[in-house]
């Protein structure tokens, strides 16, 4: 499976290269479907708009992709499969929305989506909470919407956890410093990573792209 992990979406050259390289045509000739579930419990049906539209800071949608779509995860349970499987199977990337990272793998699961991962050609890239997703853990630092299980595990498709948006002028707790301390308390290798900062995975294969600054921990 071909992700693109990002903590702001594609914000400059070095990650939409990266981006076109795992599609491996321009975004002009790709489709793609949105996923703006994960942002409800945490901004909102404005905050879902915004994505959808392009209209927030961490650009997604608005690249010019050749058509895009909206896959509402939440829907999904009510709606017969034929209806949006195919669409599912067919497109060439999945454009996920950052926000609550278990609320996410949640409707993930009960739509079916996790189910479809391993045989989906599409490149999945996520935007912070929907790049957590897609590692086993998300660290007691990260919970807000509390998962049936109690517990902060998420999907697992890849071996790491991720701590976005590091020494971010907004977000005062998103200092190195505090990625340090919650990267002690996970028991898998972990990357804190700017909003100038992606990670690129290709069949296993993990790779940095940054033009900010990131920090890989180690357990």
């Amino acid at each position: 499976m071909k992700l693109l992990l990002t903590s702001a979406g594609i914000k400059n050259t070095s990650i939409h290269d990266a981006l076109v390289d795992l599609l491996g045509k321009p975004v002009a000739e790709s489709s793609a479907l949105c996923i703006p579930t994960a942002t409800y419990p945490m901004g909102g049906p404005g905050s879902a708009w915004r994505f959808i539209t392009g209209r927030a800071t961490t650009p997604m949608c608005e690249l010019g992709w050749k058509s895009l779509g909206v896959l509402e995860l939440t829907a999904l349970p009510s709606i017969d499969a034929e209806q949006w499987v195919p669409l599912v199977q067919e497109t060439d990337v999945l454009l996920v929305n950052g926000g609550d990272a278990l609320y996410l793998c949640y409707w993930m699961r009960q739509s079916g989506l996790a189910d479809l991962l391993p045989s989906l050609r599409a490149v999945w890239v996520g935007l912070s909470g929907g790049s957590m997703v897609m590692t086993p853990r998300i660290g007691e630092d990260f919970v807000g919407w509390k998962a049936p299980s109690g517990s902060d595990s998420t999907l697992g498709v890849v071996d790491f956890s991720i701590f976005p948006h590091v020494d971010h002028e907004d977000m005062p707790d998103n200092s190195m410093a505090n990625a340090e301390k919650w990267a002690a308390g996970l028991l898998v290798s972990a990357y804190a990573i700017d909003d100038q900062t992606a990670i690129k995975v290709t069949d296993g294969a993990v790779e940095v792209v940054s033009e900010g600054h990131w920090k890989l921990f180690t357990p």
